[in-house]
């Protein structure tokens, strides 16, 4: 669990002012310290799963939950408003992992923080 945790970690702080603190008793990271785009989910509710739960854009969490079920699930509490949950308790790839949470960032970063991510990326 830790190294997974690890990886996740790095993947989200490389991320333009990227913050992490405790959120609902899981490590979570917040875009410009204000708005919540990932929230680690280990055993969360004692569904026996790890995983993760972050924002997504529209339509994104019905089509993957769809598409493979084993790997993406419609997490409690936030699913109503699109957020997707990930799984890291099966083979990880680690570059979509990195595309999802870019994703997830971009839904609740603020302009001017996306701006800084797309210079980055150019």
């Amino acid at each position: 669990m830790d190294s997974v945790l690890q990886s996740l970690r790095g993947v989200c702080a490389a991320l333009p002012e990227v913050s992490e603190r405790v959120s609902h008793g899981e490590p979570a990271w917040f875009a410009g310290g204000k708005k919540m785009f990932v929230m680690f989910a280990d055993h969360h509710h004692h569904d026996e799963r790890l995983g993760f739960w972050c924002a997504a854009p529209p339509g994104v969490q019905e089509d993957l939950v769809a598409a493979d079920p084993r790997r993406f699930f419609r997490p409690p509490y936030v699913g109503h408003r699109g957020w997707l949950g990930v799984y890291l308790d099966v083979a990880v790839d680690w570059d979509e992992i990195g595309e999802i949470v870019e994703d997830a960032y971009r839904m609740v970063a603020a302009k001017r923080l996306v701006a800084e991510l797309d210079r980055r990326i150019a």
